[in-house]
């Protein structure tokens, strides 16, 4: 079954979510060290590009892979 983009979109805002706690942060000191808005991608409002994906893989220092984990299985 295909997922909707909505739902893509909540999967994507849970597991940023959930790095971002792991990683001990805020969403403003993430800002500060990404330059990326948290908020807007943990609302499930934003949908994000190849490049913003693969700069926040490389600050929570985890490959794509590792990204997409179970979280996406749902």
């Amino acid at each position: 079954m295909e997922e909707s983009k909505e739902q893509l979109l909540v999967n994507l805002a849970k597991r940023v979510k959930e790095l971002r706690g792991i990683k001990g942060v805020t969403q403003e000191e993430a800002l500060n060290d990404t330059g990326i808005q948290f908020s807007r991608i943990e609302q499930g409002k934003r949908d994000i590009q190849l490049s913003t994906l693969k700069k926040l893989c490389q600050y929570f220092e985890i490959s794509l892979g590792d990204f997409f984990n179970a979280s996406f299985d749902d």
